[in-house]
């Protein structure tokens, strides 16, 4: 991966405007995707195979009046009744005209016979209820429109001091939408990247990169709406995620390039180096954060599942502009990238009378360095008073609550609001949420008798204050019964209403054959909750392993990824803490002009803890990545320092080499996610202050205190992992590595080499078995070489280390000049293999690895094909690969593996190319010089290279 991004930043920095102007196409084109395609976001949340979404598909079919969204109109007379003259006919005249309009299925006269509940015990008060076909979002702006216009007439036309308040489920939720204060947040992000970079030009990198990804995502996902059920709150959380991600990710590559420029390296090279490395770390931050936010899937909510990935997709987006459109812009600005200088100390006034002063001035302590001295000093007061520290914060979690959105948590000023807040004051909270119980009643003689017994079985259940509505439809065919509830559709007791209601079905069933489902908005809202809340458990299992098995084989420890994982789990459970406080308590919940304190939102858990994840993750490895560099090093140039006096020295140095990157990066996330909690939709608001304070306890309070600490105590077995793990994990080059050897052997073994193949010291071992060793071999292009030994797995497993698809365990191999196995991935494609002992039929295997592109093929078994018609076409093929151009550079170099060499080189022979070299892997090696292999067949001499 380093070495590919290595390549990749290279290219990117040479040509700046081709891939400025590829993202910028790129841009255009979704954005007119978006704006010719984009069918808008929908809020109807469902979940498949729960009982209220079976309901809601049964009245669909059979009570289709029934089915759809509703709305309500309350009408709160001055003085008076509303049953008096000068309301009455006025309510009568606008149920009459909102009969007629377009998508109104039924409108529910207060007044009318056989109706009960709609008016006020004191009379006070009126609702009119309208029933629509279709769903809130197949309800069209006109339709509104006009439902607002006769809400207006309505208000008009009575008497002054009454209120007219439009509202119910139509209007329950509000479309999250942009304010300044997020250009606040960016303004922040804009002055913390003036003051890390100390250049204005620079500054501007970030957040030219970050826009350019946030602006595609969302594009995208708009233009997704159009084949896709999107959530509103779905691109608002992809534009928060998008931008802080798209910022941090670019920061720490150019700060990394910034850093290697300062000390004197090539801009370009600087720029490559950089992508290779920091951009390893942002590569495998971003897989984190991506594969958390595609988890959401483990709730089985599609709702939820389309809102991870199209999150998800941001975050890719983010990686894929940070890695490919920041060394482009590093392009443009080249040298300019050092910013301006720190200033320097002052020297004394005095220096001139006094040869004491005329020395430097003492050189400043960096703050990093002070404070990590400060957390590590007495490591186990640091731990114990941290953990204690953020327990305490996330007391206030055991009483966070869970509900859907409804028009009782929107702002205060706003007539849904009003319009809940009115009913809740005259008619009760359970107005505001009926429940709908539905079946179907083909087989009953009497269906009104039938609903009417039901209705009086279910008024019994405790929690139900009246029975609003017990009707058949008009094939009476499907009955259905509304229950008002005697508390608020987010209140726990409703939700427990909902079970009690639902374990009534079997007695119900058997006395009066009726299989009743419990619906309507507020039960699907209820099931949509009760499975999140079940699927929270799961999904933190699947994080935590996530982290646990991530972090081991990024860190190659043991004790890391625990240390790493608990701190996660107190960074969350802290968040938690806090958005409970606010919210559920009510703790500065006026400055954060929180309109509603009760349950939040449902999904808030879920998504935090996989959207904080991935972030948790991002800083660790930033932090303790170099900290695991340094010790290393260390180990290295210090080979008579102890293990724990090393790992205590590196973690001081990798803490004040990356204390600055991570700390900028952290103060971005905070500013960008807290700008979206004063003036953000109240469903965002929790998430928004959950992922800022979710990343202030994580990167100040656990990384960069817990973690020093925790690193002391542990000492050099922070870096201890068992033998047996370290084989079978794969190996994440985070760190750039593959781009530091590969640099260190570009000019081996010469400068521009012209060798095909090169090997010296080359091992394989697979377990405590060493399939080969101490393999010396080079082959100039259009060359042969045959390898032989007694045993045919070592000759393959050679054979496939020099195609790159088995990694050696020691020495070096360079491929076409590709260094192995950091360019593994070239080498596969373009190395051709043929293993022709494993089918009856060995041309074929052989044509395909001659085809295409191919300048170098590895044929396994050579010998296998040396007998009879075979052979012939055998010959055939192999001559076919380079007819004309025996003796030129541009010939396919073969490579091939024999039990029997003189046979292998008989049949080469026939193609041209005689007296073809032997190489044998022996099972005792006995080293000898390594021969250089000419690709002058003619006059090449045979010879036996032993390794």
């Amino acid at each position: 991966m380093s070495t590919l991004l290595y390549s990749l930043g290279r290219w990117a920095y040479r040509r700046p405007w081709r891939v400025i102007s590829t993202w910028v196409l790129l841009l255009i084109l979704a954005g007119s995707g978006a704006v010719l395609f984009s069918s808008g976001t929908d809020n109807a949340f469902t979940i498949p195979g729960t009982e209220s979404s079976a309901g809601i598909e049964q009245l669909n079919r059979t009570f289709p009046q029934a089915s759809g969204t509703s709305a309500q109109i309350v009408v709160v007379a001055a003085d008076g009744s509303v049953t008096d003259e000068a309301y009455k006919p006025q309510i009568e005249k606008a149920v009459t005209d909102l009969g007629a309009l377009d998508q109104m299925s039924a409108v529910t006269d207060p007044f009318g016979e056989n109706i009960h509940g709609l008016v006020s015990d004191d009379g006070s008060a009126a609702i009119v209820r309208m029933q629509f076909a279709g769903q809130t979002s197949d309800i069209t702006a006109a339709t509104k429109a006009d439902l607002a216009s006769v809400t207006d007439e309505l208000s008009s036309s009575l008497p002054a001091g009454a209120k007219v308040a439009l509202g119910g489920d139509l209007y329950s939720q509000s479309v999250p939408g942009v304010s300044i204060t997020e250009a606040i947040g960016l303004l922040i992000a804009l002055m913390v990247l003036i003051v890390t970079f100390r250049s204005f030009v620079v500054a501007g990198l970030p957040l030219m990169t970050a826009i350019l990804g946030v602006g595609l995502s969302m594009a995208l996902i708009l233009f997704s709406t159009a084949f896709a059920t999107i959530s509103s709150t779905t691109p608002l959380l992809a534009l928060m995620l998008g931008l802080a991600v798209g910022i941090d990710y670019s920061l720490f590559i150019i700060a990394r390039h910034q850093d290697q420029v300062r000390s004197g390296v090539d801009p370009e090279e600087s720029a490559a180096r950089a992508t290779g490395t920091a951009g390893s770390a942002v590569v495998f931050a971003g897989l984190t954060v991506l594969i958390a936010l595609i988890g959401l899937s483990f709730a089985g909510i599609p709702f939820l599942t389309t809102m991870g990935i199209a999150a998800s997709a941001a975050v890719l987006i983010a990686v894929l502009v940070a890695v490919t459109l920041t060394p482009a812009f590093l392009g443009l600005v080249k040298g300019r990238v050092r910013g301006w200088a720190p200033r320097r100390a002052r020297a004394p006034k005095d220096a001139g009378k006094d040869a004491a002063a005329t020395r430097a001035p003492k050189e400043r302590v960096p703050f990093s360095r002070r404070w990590v001295r400060g957390v590590t000093k007495h490591p186990v007061v640091t731990t114990v008073s941290v953990v204690l520290g953020l327990g305490i914060v996330a007391i206030p979690a055991l009483s966070l609550g869970l509900a859907l959105p409804n028009a009782g948590m929107l702002p205060e000023d706003n007539q849904a609001r009003q319009s809940y807040d009115l009913v809740t004051e005259h008619f009760g909270p359970g107005f505001n949420g009926p429940l709908i119980l539905t079946g179907t009643i083909v087989t009953s003689t009497d269906p009104v008798k039938l609903m009417n017994d039901l209705a009086d079985e279910i008024a019994k259940v405790p929690g139900v204050d009246t029975i609003a509505l017990a009707t058949p439809n008009q094939s009476a065919d499907t009955g259905i019964i509304q229950v008002i509830p005697t508390t608020a559709p987010d209140s726990p007791a409703t939700a427990q209403l909902v079970r009690d209601l639902r374990a009534q079905h079997d007695r119900l069933l058997a006395e009066y054959g009726v299989d009743l489902k419990v619906t309507g908005f507020t039960a699907v809202a209820i099931d949509i909750s009760d499975k999140l809340a079940a699927a929270l458990i799961p999904f933190a299992i699947f994080v935590v392993g996530l982290s646990l098995i991530l972090l081991t084989m990024v860190f190659r420890s043991v004790w890391v990824p625990i240390k790493a994982t608990v701190g996660y789990l107190l960074s969350v459970c802290a968040a938690f803490g806090v958005v409970s406080a606010v919210f559920s308590w009510g703790w500065f919940a006026g400055p954060l002009h929180v309109s509603f304190v009760g349950p939040i939102i449902s999904f808030m858990p879920i998504l935090l803890m996989g959207v904080l994840f991935g972030l948790a993750m991002d800083y660790e490895v930033f932090l303790v990545s170099r900290m695991r560099e340094d010790y290393v090093h260390r180990r290295r140039d210090h080979p008579d320092e102890s293990d724990r006096t090393a790992a205590v020295g590196a973690i001081e140095s990798g803490f004040v080499g990356s204390a600055r990157v991570v700390t900028a990066a952290a103060v971005i996330m905070f500013a960008i996610f807290a700008s979206f909690v004063p003036e953000g939709d109240q469903s965002i608001k929790p998430i928004a202050l959950g992922l800022a304070a979710g990343v202030f306890f994580d990167a100040f309070i656990v990384r960069m205190t817990l973690v020093p600490a925790v690193m002391k105590l542990l000492g050099a077995h922070a870096w201890w992992i068992p033998r047996w793990l370290d084989r079978v994990l794969p190996h994440f080059d985070i760190e750039g590595s593959a781009v530091e050897r590969e640099l260190a052997m570009a000019d081996w073994p010469e400068p521009r080499t012209t060798a095909a193949v090169v090997a010296a010291d080359l091992a394989l071992s697979e377990g405590d078995a060493t399939l080969y060793r101490d393999v010396d071999l080079r082959v100039e292009p259009g060359g042969t070489l045959v390898v032989t030994s007694d045993d045919p797995r070592r000759t393959r497993a050679l054979l496939l280390t020099i195609a790159g698809r088995a990694a050696p365990t020691d020495g070096h191999l360079k491929v076409a000049g590709h260094l192995l196995p950091g360019r593994s991935a070239w080498i596969r494609s373009h190395v051709g293999v043929a293993l022709l002992q494993d089918g009856v039929d060995p041309v074929g295997p052989l044509r395909r690895a001659l085809s295409g592109r191919a300048r170098i093929v590895v044929i396994d078994g050579l010998d296998a094909a040396t007998s009879g018609a075979v052979r012939d076409q055998v010959a055939a093929t192999l001559r076919d690969a380079a007819p004309d151009e025996l003796f030129d550079a541009d010939a396919v170099t073969i490579i091939a593996s024999a039990a029997d060499a003189s046979a292998a080189q008989s049949l080469l022979a026939e193609v041209g190319r005689v007296n073809a070299p032997v190489l044998t892997v022996a099972a005792a090696p006995v080293r000898r010089s390594p021969a250089a292999v000419s690709p002058d067949f003619s006059t090449s001499s045979p010879s036996e290279v032993t390794a």
